[in-house]
């Protein structure tokens, strides 16, 4: 059972007598599945423990912003609590757009949030499937479409080879000087020099992250020192009741296995035929 430690190809060969890979989280790209798959390992994973609490995330970043919670806090502890206004203005949340790039779980999720502020929903999921019903009030596009018109910008695809940068230099010269981009996913989506640069130079109006190239980088790192930029530890999953969650459902997946029974979410099921152990 593992969370962030990286299960690379060489940790999987070397583990001549594991029958089971159980993840303690929604995203599986530090674990080498194929080569599990190879060599008859399950792996498991719990993808929809904490939708509740990344979408509560991506809303607190975006309130925090469009009400320049930050900038208030500051000014009203040092006393000035007249004629102050914050660098930028603040502007009704109704009828703003917000932009959900992957409409899995916690996308869906935002979006009905974001429609509870009365919000406009945009979406760019290009696995979404063309037969499923159209989310109600949320209009689909391509995400050139998305990122031009869009107020807020939040980021839910799964981390991999088609999605590692998906946001760089040209996808962030089409957004809207003042728009916000918010990362509760996974930290290389995003092109971190070229966000640093749109930050820099006001090409955008700010970003809010969860998640970052590194998992922990250091407190120099030149991004901390942008005012434009909000930024959090990752902990959009974090809550007691998320935790005592996953901490359960991991270890019930990993007994599943071990009993023979089949975990609730497999990631890799072409496994099934040749698996170490035999799941019914």
């Amino acid at each position: 059972m593992t969370c962030f430690a990286q299960v690379t190809e060489k940790v999987v060969r070397s583990a001549e007598k594991c029958i089971c890979i159980s993840r303690y989280g929604v995203g599986v790209d530090n674990i080498a599945v194929a080569t599990a798959t190879e060599l008859g390992i399950p792996v498991t994973y719990v993808p929809d423990y904490c939708v509740d609490e990344v979408s509560d995330h991506v809303m607190a970043f975006l309130l925090t912003w469009n009400r320049q919670i930050g900038f208030y806090d500051r000014v009203a502890k040092e006393g000035l609590w007249e004629g102050t206004r914050s660098p930028v203005p603040l502007i009704r949340l109704r009828g703003l757009t917000i932009g959900i790039v992957g409409l899995g779980r916690i996308g869906r999720a935002v979006a009905s949030k974001a429609q509870a502020f009365g919000m406009e929903i945009l979406a760019h999921d290009p696995f979404f499937p063309a037969n499923a019903p159209q989310p109600a009030g949320v209009e689909l596009v391509d995400l050139e479409n998305l990122l031009q018109r869009s107020d807020y910008v939040s980021l839910h695809t799964p981390l991999n080879d088609d999605t590692r940068g998906l946001i760089s230099t040209k996808e962030l010269a089409m957004m809207r000087p003042s728009a916000f981009l918010i990362n509760c996913a996974r930290g290389p989506i995003i092109d971190e020099p070229a966000l640093y640069l749109a930050l820099r130079d006001g090409q955008i109006g700010g970003a809010g992250l969860d998640v970052m190239e590194q998992a922990a980088p250091p407190a120099n790192h030149p991004m901390f020192q942008l005012d434009n930029l909000l930024v959090t530890p990752h902990v959009g999953f974090l809550s007691q009741q998320s935790v005592h969650e996953l901490e359960v459902r991991t270890a019930k997946a990993t007994v599943d296995v071990l009993q023979g029974r089949m975990p609730e979410f497999l990631v890799n099921p072409p496994v099934l035929p040749h698996s170490r152990i035999k799941l019914a």
